[in-house]
């Protein structure tokens, strides 16, 4: 994999949406970054792991947080 993702990349490979993509980097939530004069996105292959990484972290603890409640009902 190269170490620089295109937008569409990112698209195909979380299979998602161009706008679901660009709504994750411009919410900083996915780690990108503008090159060439046209400004277009890049994401570092690491950023894109660190997301996906974080991703399952956060539904880790939302199922755990769902058992817990579910629980003291």
């Amino acid at each position: 994999m190269p170490r620089f993702l295109t937008l569409a990349d990112v698209c195909e490979l979380l299979q998602i949406s161009s706008a679901q993509a660009y709504a994750l980097v411009r919410s900083g939530e996915l780690r990108a970054i503008q090159v060439g004069g046209r400004g277009q996105w890049r994401v570092e292959d690491v950023k894109l792991e660190e997301y996906i990484q974080a991703s399952y972290a956060k539904t880790e603890k939302m199922v755990a947080d769902q058992r817990t409640q579910a629980r003291h009902t």
